[in-house]
């Protein structure tokens, strides 16, 4: 998945992580900022998507569609699609864009919405990647477990970075007798919850 990725999807990514790096220099406004995942974080969800069991592909928060490319690179491997979401109307034309110049717009379908109402029209979910505003977690873990398939993989960012702010997330995830859950030390953190 990760020997053979093509050029135009290559120099995106990296064009995507000079824009992020200069964001984070600049003083960019927190919600103007794209905020993006680490090349590792991005690694480590596209393994698992790939791993995931049949079922619909989902992220929630495209922001310029760094780490939806990596979640792409894992479906493009195990003939999927991936959804997903994104309230900026400024970023959803910025990750679709990204789409377009990687030639991945028929894996991707990038929807403008706020995906606590969206998913409402997903089921069977086998995989979704939760990175938006950390005080929306909680609606969208509940919103997305319900739908998930035995074996469904959840993986929310910012666990470690964030864990104050997202510590009812946390909590509610960890007692939630419908999911095993983990906390893996990549990147930012990453919560791991698998549907039993």
């Amino acid at each position: 998945m990760f020997h053979n990725i093509p050029k135009a999807i290559l120099d995106r990514m990296q064009y995507l992580e000079q824009v992020d790096a200069q964001d984070r220099r600049d003083g960019t406004p927190h919600l103007r900022r794209l905020r993006q995942i680490p090349r590792e974080t991005g690694k480590f969800i596209a393994i698992l998507a790939a791993g995931a069991p049949e079922g619909a592909s989902l992220e929630i928060g495209a922001s310029a569609g760094y780490s939806t490319l990596w979640l792409a690179l894992a479906c493009r491997d195990t003939a999927r699609k991936i959804v997903t979401f994104e309230v900026s109307e400024e970023k959803v034309r910025l990750a679709r864009e990204t789409f377009r110049l990687t030639g991945l717009e028929n894996i991707v379908e990038c929807v403008q919405g706020d995906a606590r109402e969206c998913i409402k029209n997903y089921e069977q979910i086998s995989f979704c990647f939760l990175d938006a505003e950390k005080e929306n977690y909680l609606d969208c873990y509940e919103a997305v477990v319900p739908r998930m398939v035995r074996g469904g993989l959840l993986v929310a960012d910012n666990a470690m970075s964030h864990g104050e702010s997202l510590q009812s997330f946390i909590e509610r995830a960890r007692l939630d007798e419908r999911v095993d859950v983990l906390i893996v030390p990549i990147g930012s953190g990453q919560l791991v919850g698998r549907k039993v």
